[in-house]
């Protein structure tokens, strides 16, 4: 076996592979040698080469996002380490663990004119739930720092930053470790067993309780959690596409359902109790709905954090949903209400204007995620870029067997096809990535990376520019709108298909999407790309009058 001669890069290594942190991403450089060889040479570790620190930091996420482990990324000194940010960021806000293991010039180096040199020590501060700054000389004040990172990025579920200085020589190796590392033990804090008695009167008490559900795992709510939920008359569950969580009765469209709300509508149906859990909520509307008419009691239930999104949290459950439900429900009794009659009555009322608009209306961006969204394999994993494409899923039922994601912790473009990426490396499910134009031309050197599986498939929506833009206030067809916030461009993915391997078609209207789906899904002998053109001038009035229509 070949092991790196700095004794600093020999302690990593040995408790990285004592944590079981094992997949590790590495962007090529000098100054990370030690840290490259080390972990190429060693069976142990699955190691990917990522030449853009961007792209490799939301590779990395993927991975981490579907292994629910910890994922280690590699680079050498100076600016290399800031692309990271765009992932970490992410990582940060949807509680997913990630280490970044940047390489340093000793301090000596710092601020003197040297090469390829910056401030790296907790370059990540706003972000980062643990910095080990390390120091030249292998020691155990070295040692605690790394395993206080790797243990943090494991409880608190986010991004740690590790700044190791290395001086040259770099690239010397032996045949022996010369250290021996300490390991600490890693510690499980005891579940919180809060006495619910008196949170389970309120809820006994409330005749309009609504749940809702933004980011969440797949398969963490039990069936009889949800059939409890679902069959209680005062209680509405609220979901997107993104919850993962299904059941018929659930409204799973929501701004469909109150778009069209008048202010006797809102407080008709403002909760009394409000229970929300996973992670960001992609709906504008739901959040403008709670806060101007909230709650009596808002109750978030995450076994780390809870973001008072509407400005009315008034209880905290630090624990995980499941376990949460399994406790509280035995303590509840029922009430009677026909809070959950009448929203269903009006879900009934929308879904015959909703296909009605949409058998009426000409092709477009809404009907391509009305064709695309039905004809997705069952038992597949959908990733979502961000934008219009998560918007317009909102819209569309999708089959319940199917697993979704989407990079809702920041809500960036920047990172989502390769995010998808990664996650398909790491699932062995058929993973389809559905995005708009600009998110995946803004993401190209995602496609530059050797580990795409044959059966990844993307669905690129080209509508010729930022289409959500036209959406929201402030739109006039100017100059200015164009050029600075649509963005609107020519562009097509044909050559970047050819120059990374990807199988190319097109469709353009509903026979040619209809013909190409049916391809697309059918070949796995290499990765797919469906590109579909939509009408840039159309789609904007089409979605708005939608809205209308629902009245």
């Amino acid at each position: 076996m070949i092991y790196p001669k700095i004794p600093l890069a020999q302690s990593i290594l040995e408790i990285f592979l004592a944590k079981g942190i094992t997949n590790i991403i590495i962007s090529p450089g000098s100054r990370n040698a030690p840290l490259t060889i080390g972990f190429a040479s060693n069976p142990a570790f699955q190691c990917y080469s990522i030449a853009d620190e961007r792209s490799a930091g939301f590779f990395a996420l993927g991975i981490a996002q579907q292994t629910k482990k910890p994922v280690a990324l590699v680079c050498t000194s100076g600016s290399a380490l800031l692309n990271y940010y765009p992932a970490f960021a992410e990582a940060f806000y949807s509680q997913i663990p990630l280490i970044v293991l940047s390489a340093d010039r000793p301090q000596s180096k710092i601020d003197i004119g040297d090469g390829q040199t910056i401030r790296q020590e907790n370059v990540f501060v706003n972000h980062s739930l643990f910095n080990a700054n390390l120091v030249e000389a292998v020691g155990q004040e070295n040692d605690l720092k790394i395993n206080e990172a790797l243990d943090t990025a494991f409880a608190q579920k986010g991004p740690v930053h590790i700044n190791a200085p290395f001086e040259e020589p770099l690239y010397e190796t032996v045949s022996e470790m010369g250290v021996q590392s300490y390991i600490s033990t890693f510690k499980v804090d005891p579940v919180n067993r809060e006495d619910l008695t008196s949170f389970a009167a309120i809820w006994s008490q409330s005749s309009k309780k609504m749940i809702l559900v933004g980011v969440n795992e797949p398969n963490t709510i039990e069936s009889a959690t949800i059939d409890f939920l679902a069959n209680d008359d005062s209680v509405t569950v609220w979901t997107e596409t993104t919850s993962n969580l299904h059941h018929p009765s659930f409204i799973t469209n929501i701004d469909t359902i109150i778009t069209p709300f008048t202010d006797e509508d809102f407080e008709c149906y403002q909760p009394e109790l409000l229970v929300t859990f996973g992670g960001m909520v992609v709906s504008k509307r739901i959040k403008a709905f709670l806060r101007k008419y909230p709650p009596k009691h808002h109750w978030h239930i995450d076994s780390l954090r809870a973001y008072d999104t509407f400005g009315i949290l008034t209880k905290h459950f630090q624990v995980d949903p499941q376990l949460f439900f399994e406790n509280f429900i035995p303590l509840t009794r029922t009430i009677q209400s026909d809070y959950s009659q009448k929203i269903n009555e009006i879900q009934s009322i929308r879904k015959i204007k909703h296909d009605a608009y949409l058998a009426s209306i000409p092709f477009s961006d809404f009907t391509v995620f009305n064709t695309i969204i039905p004809s997705l394999p069952k038992n597949s994993q959908l990733q979502i870029g961000n934008s219009s494409a998560i918007r317009y899923a909102q819209l569309i039922p999708i089959d319940a067997s199917i697993e979704v994601y989407c990079n809702r912790g920041t809500s960036g473009i920047d990172g989502c096809t390769s995010t998808a990426i990664g996650a398909a490396v790491a699932n062995e499910k058929p993973t389809v990535f559905i995005t708009g134009d600009i998110g995946f031309l803004y993401d190209t050197n995602a496609l530059w990376n050797d580990y795409i599986p044959k059966n990844f498939k993307i669905i690129l929506i080209n509508n010729g520019g930022g289409g959500i833009f036209r959406i929201l206030p402030g739109h006039e067809e100017t100059p200015v709108f164009n050029t600075f916030f649509e963005t609107s461009h020519c562009h097509t993915a044909e050559h970047l298909a050819k120059m990374y391997g990807f199988n190319y078609t097109i469709a353009s209207d509903t026979n040619t999407l209809d013909r190409a789906l049916h391809d697309f899904y059918s070949n796995n002998d290499q990765p797919q790309l469906l590109e579909i053109f939509t009408p840039t001038r159309k789609n904007d009035s089409i979605l708005l009058n939608y809205f209308k229509n629902l009245v």
